[in-house]
């Protein structure tokens, strides 16, 4: 009765004041008399209007920026998807991109499509929408920073950093000195021409350099320790550098610039000495998300904008200033990590590939149209890579290291990425630097960064070298080894109980190894071991409970899937665990976009289909991921549907067809390690009609009496999946259920679906 009194309530509200505001028009038209209202009659009919109203509204300059802001970010997450795919870090994908839109390809073929999406008068506003994006990621840059690595390390570090620092730019000075008469622009100083080309060279990509260590699984080794070190002493003395050169290049001579130098050097003391304790005091008194509410917040996002405003002023840029922002907040790792998922996301996902696209439309391959500057080019690109691959390499093989740890750090320092783009822009802008030169130096700055995983190959194979996944202890047992891979620590927990329950009594003769992958662009190198820690806490404890020895296995991952089938296949493990639509970027913004744009292109589904493979997943619940470590795995995989598994003390097996058989093996293993009570449901009769499986099952019967049941026939209702623990079904019969649209799949239990090793 209350639906329909409501319904009658919105309805008369509706209609009378509806019909109201229709007499007050009536009435207001009366008014118009002898007011000499003129309309006018532009000889259009009411469709030509329409569509003139819809033209006016995309050239609106708001229409415009969104336009672009969605083109930029669809493009650079594909050619970033892409790029990861091919082993690169994400930012060559987003730089290749940016060149791609602008008018080295994009422009050249399409020039007025791209006029039309990026007209001239609509570069600034991306150019400062992307100047935003840069001053956040500086901050998150600076947050980043462990400062107490540098105390720990410091001696080594900075003979390193400096070094790698000194000896490309003072090469880069040297290449200014031949390339200033044909290159600098009209007017600029030889001085300033020098200095920018010197900082250029002498850049080190912190971001990249971190996250290739953790791909790599180098942040625990000494390597990783000493590299990351001095790509952090190189940070802050890069950042210094160029703001004294910036500094250099607005006083015009060294001598003016000592007024913005004092002035800088007095900003960075006040910094230190009287914010950074003021933040530290705050930061410890809110160091939880419950306790960092808004006002707290926007004492440290008008700590970063003042800090960023204040270098501007002075004549150091804005992006010093927020890097210093970042560097001297609290120290405390959580406080932290709040703040740089408050800001990653908008940073990294929306504003900075806004920045890359700003960098290619500022980018002209085409000005590069001489045999003559592509030999320049490639001089460019040799000075760059000598003075810093073969300087950082011979100052770390003098302060100790072994020539294929020098190497290995001569090839980490010399990856540039995104930070040597920042420095081309600020030159660019200035106008120190030609056109044709900062489309030579982007060059210079791709092949550096896309040499980086190569070069670090290649030295492996040199020294004969090779990382191992795979602890030794583990590759050794020749027993049954089940790995177990989560995202989820919960979900981790239920994959060691179903586990535990198919091994328990193996004792010594059984291994489970629990692995946990995070992808490389959620992690940051100074808090990894605290982030490890606590992925793998409630697994021990779990683990503890059961009596369950546990090896673990954490790696940051650029390719979630296939690192895990590489483990899985290379372990040479007797079966795979993982969970259903297990998800490393669940609940991200930056998964929801990767989620997006691989589907617009997946070489691994187009493969599929072509094989035949990918029919046997249509209709499933499988996500992307889960099909793809299917089809990759060459060991047993079972997928669990997670319906708060504690036990296995009743199972049900039901028997499709005669390929489904294999899963008495399951069926045997429980039996013996917990005493399961199994209920093998013979649908089709297949064990029946086969003496050999009837042979197997009675065999079972006979060494476990009671705890097997095989039927032909049985109700399967609600009631009686409601007493099972767990339902185990191949693969192929799991396929039919979903296309079949069974009445079981609403009561399942907690589910395991096998598929065979290949």
């Amino acid at each position: 009765m209350q639906k329909f009194k409501n319904s009658f309530f919105y309805v008369g509200v509706i209609g009378c004041f509806t019909a109201l505001m229709y007499w007050i028009v009536l009435l207001g038209a009366k008014l118009e008399q002898g007011r000499n209202i003129i309309i006018p009659n532009t000889g259009k009919t009411r469709w030509q209007e329409f569509i003139d109203s819809l033209i006016h509204n995309l050239e609106h300059p708001l229409a415009i920026l969104l336009a672009q802001i969605i083109t930029i970010i669809i493009v650079a997450r594909v050619f970033g998807w892409i790029s990861k795919k091919i082993g690169q870090p994400t930012v060559i994908g987003e730089i290749v991109a940016g060149i791609v839109l602008g008018p080295s390809l994009f422009g050249m073929y399409y020039p007025e499509f791209s006029s039309t999406l990026f007209p001239k008068d609509s570069l600034g506003n991306l150019q400062f929408l992307s100047q935003i994006g840069l001053i956040l990621f500086m901050f998150v840059i600076g947050m980043e920073l462990d400062l107490k690595v540098l105390k720990n390390k410091a001696h080594d570090a900075v003979v390193i950093s400096h070094a790698s620092i000194i000896i490309p730019f003072a090469l880069g000075m040297g290449l200014a000195y031949f390339i200033y008469q044909s290159f600098a622009p009209t007017g600029v100083q030889f001085t300033s021409f020098a200095l920018f080309l010197g900082i250029a060279m002498s850049i080190t990509a912190f971001p990249v350099l971190a996250r290739i260590v953790q791909e790599r699984g180098l942040h625990k080794t000494r390597l990783g320790t000493v590299v990351i070190t001095c790509a952090a002493a190189d940070d802050i003395t890069a950042w210094c550098l160029l703001a004294a050169v910036i500094a250099i290049v607005k006083a015009g001579s060294f001598v003016s610039a000592l007024y913005i130098i004092a002035l800088a050097a007095l900003y960075v003391l006040l910094m230190i000495k009287v914010v950074r304790p003021f933040l530290t005091r705050i930061g410890n008194l809110h160091q939880t998300k419950e306790s960092l509410n808004k006002p707290i917040v926007a004492i440290f996002f008008l700590t970063l904008i003042i800090s960023a405003y204040a270098t501007e002023v002075i004549g150091i840029h804005a992006l010093f200033g927020a890097f210093m922002a970042g560097a001297i907040m609290p120290e405390n790792i959580k406080f932290r990590n709040i703040f740089i998922e408050k800001v990653e996301d908008v940073a990294l996902v929306l504003l900075l590939p806004l920045f890359f696209v700003f960098t290619g439309l500022r980018t002209e391959i085409g000005l590069l149209n001489d045999p003559y500057l592509w030999k320049v080019t490639g001089i460019i690109i040799l000075v760059a890579v000598v003075g810093k691959f073969i300087g950082s390499a011979i100052a770390a093989k003098y302060v100790g290291q072994s020539w294929k740890e020098s190497l290995s750090i001569g090839a980490l320092m010399n990856t540039r990425g995104l930070m040597e783009l920042v420095v081309l822009n600020i030159g660019y802008d200035l106008g120190v630097l030609t056109p044709e030169i900062f489309a030579m130096m982007v060059i210079m700055a791709l092949v550096t960064t896309f040499m980086t995983g190569p070069a670090l190959d290649l030295i492996n194979w040199a020294f004969k070298s090779k990382q191992e996944d795979i602890p030794q202890t583990i590759s050794q047992i020749n027993k049954f080894k089940v790995l177990v891979s989560f995202g989820n620590p919960e979900r981790g927990k239920s994959l060691l109980r179903l586990a535990n329950s198919l091994i328990k009594k193996f004792k010594g003769n059984s291994s489970v190894t629990a692995m946990h992958l995070s992808p490389t662009n959620e992690l940051h190198y100074y808090n990894i071991e605290e982030y490890e820690k606590e992925s793998f806490k409630p697994i021990i404890e779990e683990s503890e409970n059961l009596n369950q020895k546990v090896t673990t296995l954490f790696k940051a991952s650029n390719d979630i899937d296939s690192d895990i089938t590489e483990v899985a296949n290379k372990g040479d493990y007797d079966l795979l665990l993982i969970g259903l639509g297990q998800s490393i970027f669940e609940g991200s913004l930056l998964g929801k976009i990767l989620g997006f744009t691989t589907r617009f292109i997946n070489p691994e589904k187009l493969l599929n289909q072509v094989t035949g493979k990918e029919s046997l997943f249509e209709n499933s619940p499988f996500d992307e991921r889960t099909k793809n470590i299917i089809n990759k795995s060459k060991v047993p995989v079972g997928i669990l549907i997670d319906k708060d598994f504690s036990n296995a003390e009743t199972v049900f097996i039901p028997v499709f067809s005669e390929n489904d058989t294999f899963l008495i093996q399951f069926a045997q293993k429980l039996i013996n390690n917990s005493e399961s009570q199994i209920t093998i449901f013979d649908v089709n009769g297949h064990i029946k009609k086969n003496p050999e499986l009837k042979e197997k099952v009675r065999s079972l019967e006979q060494k476990a009496p009671n705890h097997i049941n095989l039927v032909n026939k049985i109700n399967i209702d609600k009631e009686f999946l409601e007493r099972q623990n767990l339902m185990i079904v191949s693969i192929e019969s799991w396929k039919k259920l979903i296309d079949s649209k069974n009445l079981w799949l609403s009561d399942i239990p907690s589910t395991l679906i096998v598929k065979e090793s290949d």
